[in-house]
């Protein structure tokens, strides 16, 4: 497939992202692209195997589109009158970012399950005092992305 419209396809999915939370499944890249069945399921598989969107073990469903979640979450972000799931709480911060919105994050702590409740204004995380632990390095990261 064509560099530019694997790239078109992707920011594709993330407009769609933004405007319904959810991701686009591989007949509305096939319609919107005019792409048969194959050439849609050609260009997730491309882009996942590039790291530019994970897919769904054994499907060709959207699991991830950094920051935003295919699936739910224990992290919500409420921005621009809708609500996304994020990954992780890493990616938590990551949506209001992308978005360029305030946003109300909820989330829990993986550890206790406390709730931990965080707002976003103008880019800027408001008074709180949750910390955030990665257990697993960076550099191992994709070796197991969902579970990271």
């Amino acid at each position: 497939m064509d560099e530019n419209r694997l790239w078109e396809i992707r920011a594709y999915v993330y407009r769609h992202i933004v405007q319904t939370t959810r991701p686009p499944l591989v007949n509305d890249i096939a319609s919107e692209f005019n792409l048969s069945h194959e050439q849609a399921v050609a260009a997730y598989e491309e882009l996942h195997q590039r790291h530019a969107l994970v897919l769904q073990p054994g499907t060709h469903e959207i699991r991830m589109a950094n920051p935003f979640s295919g699936v739910g979450t224990r992290f919500r972000v409420r921005a621009n009158d809708r609500e996304y799931f994020a990954n992780c709480a890493w990616d938590s911060l990551g949506i209001p970012a992308a978005l360029h919105a305030d946003a109300e994050i909820e989330a829990s702590c993986a550890q206790s399950g406390e709730p931990i409740q965080l707002r976003v204004v103008d880019g800027q995380v408001q008074s709180s005092d949750a910390l955030v632990h990665f257990l697993i390095p960076f550099r191992e990261w994709y070796e197991d992305l969902v579970s990271t």
